[in-house]
């Protein structure tokens, strides 16, 4: 407690400790407190008398003891300045007295700043050291750890005996699946079955139906039986597997050899017709009306190599007719595509039907010729415009003027390369400097070449048409950029391309051909439109 000693005197800081204070002081008037308690009312100023029976604190030996001990300290710090103003006096002792003051009510301070640290709530139950031994046993820490977890009971009686090793089980049925580039017997031995066991096995199955000719994904079921010791393998009891739709087979031992047993499963095979709107997109569309992947893509190149799909409209319908395969145990499978059209306000705007012996598809005006044109004018193999032109020139690459046996066509990366008319492919692949390169042989002489392709459409000894896709503008081989070489031969040797006119002369056509055609055509449209769900129940 702070205060003055005198009005008049000097203001000089007065510490008590613990004991009122005493003397004039104590009774001054200066005292805001005691001014106002000098005019209190006469009955306020009253002393408080003690209660009877209940002596004076001030007269006992320990008060008056510790009121002499605060009066000795009071003595010793009265001249003592303990906070004097830093901003007088700098450097001298009573300034370096205030700051190690100052330093040392900083430090009491930071040692009581609170900590942010979050406080764990109280558990709403109390866990002891029973509980956490019940929660340690039904928890998988340990387990996860190497331990085995839940409670252990000693044995009460001989009918529970200690086991040296766990019994194995006496069979193990597992599944195995066939990957891409894989063998019959790498992946039986992955699946646990014995070197011996799983030649054996895959000799059987082969006798029945080529490896090779497994498709990947195939799944194997498998049955593995009780080794006779932890080292050795587990012997193969039974494998099944459907190598083809139509056979099912299975390896089995039966004293102690494994033998094959084959089970054909009878298929019915008919024509499926899908129907829908084109919409936003033509595949979803399709995959929508549940035809699989493989058929819309197949649907999509017939259809890409006659109409472009700018020239689909929304509004316009797909029609299509797949031959499905229906087994005797419910499963379904579908196989070639058959016949592809679009519709335009319910009149066929483009019908393919697949035909002949090298199963591509046609159209009833390509079968008939009329799709030719009548003048012979040679057709542009690209979309694009001349850059370069027969003869000789100073090579862009090689640096050196050499003979330029053909015209090249700039035209963007990835545009369709078609065929200048009907032919069959002699050369499709790799072919030096003209990278990836096509030929087609017309007949009569003539040929044609198409070279720095992205990608090839065809294969050799394949039939093309006249403005048939046979590959995508690239700058494979020795090129400088996106364009096609496209050049002429006649009796083996070069001519310049735009000197030559085709005659598009009409072959003679075979009526009963013509009549099996449209008789084909009109079947596949008589089909009523379903779903392979449908089909299926």
């Amino acid at each position: 407690m702070f205060g003055t000693a005198d009005q008049s005197g000097p203001a000089v800081a007065v510490a008590t400790f613990g004991r009122a204070r005493s003397g004039g002081s104590a009774g001054s008037s200066s005292h805001p407190v005691r001014q106002r308690m000098a005019t209190a009312p006469a009955e306020a100023q009253a002393p408080i008398r003690p209660r009877e029976g209940v002596p004076r604190l001030s007269n006992h030996p320990l008060v008056q003891r510790w009121s002499a001990l605060c009066r000795a300290i009071e003595g010793r710090i009265r001249h003592l300045d303990l906070a004097p103003d830093l901003a007088e006096d700098v450097g001298s002792a009573r300034w370096f007295r205030g700051l190690a003051t100052f330093l040392s009510l900083l430090l009491l301070a930071a040692a009581f700043w609170p900590d942010f640290a979050p406080l764990e709530a109280a558990p709403l139950v109390r866990i002891d050291e029973a509980a956490q031994r019940e929660f340690a046993a039904q928890s998988l820490t340990a387990q996860r750890r190497g331990a085995t977890s839940g409670r252990h009971f000693a044995a009460e009686s001989g009918l529970v005996l200690r086991l040296d090793s766990a019994p194995e089980r006496p069979q193990v049925e597992l599944a195995a699946t066939l990957g891409e580039n894989d063998s019959v017997p790498r992946m039986l031995q992955r699946a646990g079955v014995g070197l011996g066991d799983a030649a054996r096995a895959a000799s059987l199955i082969g006798s029945a139906v080529p490896l090779d000719a497994i498709a990947a994904g195939t799944r194997f079921d498998l049955v593995l039986g009780s080794r006779t010791s932890p080292s050795q393998p587990r012997p193969l009891e039974a494998i099944k597997v459907r190598p083809r739709f139509d056979l099912a087979l299975s390896v089995e031992r039966t004293a102690g050899v494994l033998g094959l047993r084959r089970a054909p499963i009878a298929v019915e095979t008919r024509p499926l017709r899908l129907q829908g709107v084109v919409g936003g997109s033509l595949y979803r569309s399709a995959r929508a009306a549940g035809a699989p992947p493989g058929t819309v893509q197949d649907y999509l190149r017939a259809v890409d190599d006659v109409l472009p799909f700018e020239d689909i409209l929304p509004t316009d319908e797909f029609d299509l007719v797949v031959s499905y395969k229906r087994a005797a145990d419910g499963q379904g499978e579908a196989g070639d595509l058959q016949y592809a059209a679009i519709l335009r306000d319910g009149r066929p705007r483009l019908q393919l039907l697949r035909w002949g012996n090298e199963g591509g598809f046609e159209t009833l005006d390509a079968l008939t010729g009329s799709q030719q044109s009548s003048d012979g004018a040679l057709l542009t193999p690209v979309a694009g415009h001349v850059t370069s032109g027969f003869g000789m020139r100073r090579h862009p690459i090689l640096g050196f003027v050499r003979m330029h046996a053909g015209i090249d066509f700039a035209a963007p990366w990835g545009s369709p390369v078609y065929a200048a008319t009907d032919g069959r492919v002699s050369f499709a692949g790799w072919h030096g400097g003209h990278g990836n390169y096509v030929r087609l042989d017309h007949g009569g002489g003539i040929g044609t070449g198409y070279g720095h392709m992205s990608r090839i459409a065809v294969t050799p000894g394949m039939s093309v048409r006249r403005g048939q896709v046979i590959g995508y503008v690239g700058s494979t081989g020795l090129s400088t950029g996106p364009h096609l070489h496209y050049e002429l031969y006649r009796g083996g040797q070069v001519v310049d391309p735009a000197s030559v006119r085709f005659l598009a002369r009409r072959q003679a056509v075979d009526p009963g051909q013509i009549a099996a055609f449209k008789a084909r055509l009109a079947q596949m449209t008589a089909l009523k439109p379903g779903t392979p769900n449908g089909y299926l129940r």
